[in-house]
């Protein structure tokens, strides 16, 4: 009997090759959509779930309370971990990680000799505890986890930069040199690891946080309440509950930090935020990694199940309409004693055999297009069908569930013919199926139009966030990295050189520049006032020219000049927000002092100018208070302003004065406007695959409508070749043919425009800057679907309207 409905169904899928093809082609693009998105979201899921004990790792989060805001960092003071080990039986293990501010990158030098023989710049080091391998898992191919980091002057290195230092040889115990804001240090490779899954701690290479000048910085620090700007993991003991650890802290707050709280213009709350959590849950920024957008991943599983969904509308929708074709074999099949479940499974059973016939198209879609989803969503996806039996599992598991749905409701339609009738040939759609066949392909145009609609809001974001005026130039801007001392003492030299160059502006350096985390703030208040009326302030530590080069408009006094000595003494710039939240305005703050206040001193700083408010992160975020002082020191970047259209030969230039003055040191740069468009990576990557996807899903939707046209004009050719005798042109009866299928989009587009308003205005909310959600956005939408709809439609019933009367009207 199996083999029978076998052969019954391969029969007819060939019988009817332009609706099978429509139908498998349909089911397995959709298919291949859903299962790349399911590799992604189950990638992004997987986030520091490989570590032992996940379930018990967490990571220390400050809040920050002041009068004005309370903000949330995950990052506390040095001495707090040590503390919550001796204070809580329940903590197991602490450790903590550090982050060298506002550096992307450090150079790493292999030694032999005393002298270098490999230089490179890598990116993604930190600094931890000799405790950080007790609470993370790291697969170890040389050294002793358990002991890496114990002694000063120790790293590990990822098995990646261990082969770019050493090739094959073995790292362990070798020298190697890295130069960033803690010095020109030599280190001793205790350690070489490869990571076992994905992690927020993406890190390249671990030195011991015991190291030079800011381990014995780390050793120093008594005062719980300031230099918040460690990375606390602690692990709990099995089967300890992190709430009711939390609700401990408060008590704990007062008793560690409260003597040294009251001096600052701030409070504090602490919480626990679970490691597998962090990637894609967390407020705060990512480490390494960018974080991940939880939003994303949701909103393409959406878009995943939408795009099968549509898929399987057009299988039922093409299997109810040609319902008739196979009504006589249902009323033998039921006369020859066929009971209704048996019909249901056999139908059903046709719909699987397509669905895995799509499957095995679909498979090969995906490992096509694996590269290009990649690229674009910045993974390293990959399957094997002979390695990675769980994902077998779960496309077949995802195939039979396609077929199942699919299939449903034309299994049990067919099955319910009366055989008395279908053998009178009286079998036909009822209006009830061809009500809800008409509800269906509103349903999917509905779908198509949102996922349209969302495309243009996002590219109109994205390009509003491109072309915003951001307060500076970053246009013709190049970056230069100063991680040596070397390059650090050759600044100056090197700015001199440069600028005797015509296509170079100017130039200036800064411990940081726009797009790049300013970690640095600082607490000030207005002479006169209590600390608790402080206003925070993010600073940035800069020389003589730096806002001239950036292009910063002056609103009121002056910027920092070599004719004023005492720029150097405690002299600061702010902005329109911090001027605005001390009180002032620009105009009457100059000249005034304003104080910082530590927990142990303050210090007075004279404001000698006010600057336009402008963006130094993404435009997500709001202007925040800031501040420039002058520091000769510190300074980790070098910024370029430049004024020509021949960039390589500026750059080959640039390049040999370098190398004159820091020969053993790569020439390395980067252009600040491309710099700064990497706060827009996520919402890039959204609209580019969001784009992709609503691509696909209208293609899918068209098949569908193309193939309903088709069945439409069969079903009426004569009723066509009737009104070509009496006269009818084809333009009339091509909008006949049309009208009822455009009318289904209209009401498609009616009810998919609140909704579709609704949802965008939400996503457009994370923007502290942003877009105005515009009638011709919602125009265009409708615009784009009606187009494609009638595209499709008028294909077919524009043949079926040139067909000659004659044969339409041929009798058999």
């Amino acid at each position: 009997m199996l083999r029978n409905y076998i052969q019954i169904a391969l029969r007819n899928l060939w019988k009817n090759k332009s609706f099978s093809l429509i139908n498998i082609v349909g089911l397995a693009v959709g298919m291949a959509c859903c299962m790349l998105i399911l590799l992604y979201v189950q990638q992004q899921l997987s986030y520091d779930r490989h570590h032992e004990r996940a379930g018990d790792l967490y990571r220390l989060v400050t809040e920050f309370v002041t009068e004005n805001k309370t903000e949330r960092a995950p990052t506390s003071a040095a001495p707090v971990a040590a503390a919550l080990k001796n204070e809580f039986p329940e903590v197991e293990e602490v450790t903590r990680v550090f982050i060298p501010f506002s550096e992307d990158k450090a150079i790493l030098r292999r030694m032999e000799g005393g002298r270098s023989v490999q230089t490179f710049y890598e990116s993604k080091g930190a600094y931890a505890d000799p405790t950080f391998f007790k609470l993370f898992t790291y697969s170890f191919l040389e050294g002793n986890a358990q002991r890496a980091l114990d002694q000063p002057n120790t790293v590990v290195l990822s098995k990646e930069v261990a082969q770019k230092l050493f090739g094959n040889a073995p790292a362990l115990n070798r020298v190697i040199r890295i130069s960033n804001s803690n010095g020109d240090l030599d280190f001793k490779v205790t350690g070489v690891f490869e990571s076992k899954g994905s992690s927020h701690l993406d890190t390249h290479y671990l030195m011991s946080l015991q190291t030079g000048e800011l381990g014995a910085f780390v050793r120093s620090i008594q005062n719980f309440a300031v230099n918040n700007m460690f990375f606390t993991y602690i692990k709990l003991r099995p089967g300890s509950d992190a709430k009711a650890l939390e609700a401990k802290f408060p008590a704990f707050i007062q008793k560690y930090m409260g003597e040294d709280l009251k001096k600052v213009a701030f409070r504090k709350n602490q919480y626990l935020e679970s490691v597998p959590r962090i990637h894609l849950h967390t407020e705060s920024e990512g480490m390494f990694n960018k974080k991940g957008n939880s939003q994303l991943v949701y909103i393409l599983a959406t878009v995943a199940l939408f795009t099968l969904l549509i898929a399987c509308i057009n299988f039922m929708n093409l299997s109810t309409a040609r319902s008739g074709k196979r009504a006589a074999e249902v009323g033998v099949r039921k006369v020859m004693g066929a009971e209704k479940q048996t019909l249901v499974g056999q139908f059903l059973g046709e719909s699987m055999l397509i669905s895995l016939l799509s499957l095995t198209i679909a498979i090969l879609l995906v490992e096509l297009s694996l590269p290009v989803f990649n690229q674009v969503a910045g993974t390293d996806l990959h399957v094997s069908l002979t390695k990675d039996y769980d994902k077998l599992l779960l496309f077949v598991g995802l195939a039979l569930l396609t077929g199942l749905v699919a299939g449903s409701y034309p299994a049990f339609y067919l099955s319910s013919f009366n055989p008395a009738q279908v053998l009178k040939g009286k079998a036909s759609n009822s209006l009830a199926v061809t009500q809800l066949r008409k509800g269906l392909v509103v349903f999917q145009f509905g779908l198509s139009i949102m996922l349209i609609l969302g495309s243009l809001v996002i590219w109109q974001q994205m390009r509003f966030l491109q072309e915003k005026d951001l307060g500076f130039v970053k246009d013709q801007q190049l970056v230069i990295p100063l991680r040596t001392s070397q390059a650090k003492d050759n600044y100056q030299t090197f700015k001199q050189a440069i600028e005797k160059n015509a296509e170079v502006v100017s130039s200036a350096a800064a411990t940081s520049y726009p797009g790049v985390f300013v970690a640095g703030d600082q607490n000030f208040i207005r002479l006169g006032q209590s600390v608790e009326q402080g206003i925070n302030v993010k600073m940035n530590h800069v020389n003589y020219d730096f806002l001239e080069t950036m292009g910063f408009h002056l609103l009121s006094g002056r910027f920092f000049s070599t004719k004023f000595p005492a720029d150097t003494a405690h002299r600061i710039i702010l902005n329109e927000t911090a001027v605005a939240r001390l009180g002032y305005t620009p105009q009457n703050i100059v000249g005034q002092q304003i104080r910082w206040k530590s927990p142990d001193e303050h210090l007075d700083y004279q404001v000698v100018g006010v600057v336009r408010d402008f963006n130094f992160m993404g435009l997500q975020q709001p202007i925040n208070s800031f501040g420039f002082t002058l520091a000769p020191w510190g300074l980790n970047y070098m910024v370029i302003r430049t004024n020509t259209p021949q960039v390589k030969r500026l750059l080959a230039s640039l390049e040999s004065t370098w190398k004159s003055l820091n020969a053993d040191e790569p020439f390395e740069y980067s252009f600040l406007d491309q710099d700064f468009q990497r706060n827009y990576e996520a919402e890039q990557t959204m609209g580019t695959m969001i784009g992709y996807f609503t691509a696909i899903a209208i293609l899918i939707a068209c098949l569908g409508l193309y193939g309903l046209a088709a069945f439409t004009a069969e079903q009426r050719i004569k009723e066509i070749g009737v009104r070509k005798v009496l006269g009818a042109s084809v333009g009339h009866i091509v909008g006949l043919l049309s009208k009822d299928f455009m009318t289904l989009v209209l009401i498609a587009y009616v009810l998919a425009v609140p909704i579709s308003w609704y949802l965008m205005n939400e996503w457009l909310q994370a923007f502290a800057f942003r877009i105005n959600l515009s009638w011709w956005l919602f125009a265009g939408a409708g615009g784009i679907a009606f187009l494609i709809a009638l595209a499709t439609v008028s294909s077919q019933t524009i043949r079926a309207a040139m067909v000659n009367p004659v044969k339409s009207l041929k009798s058999e």
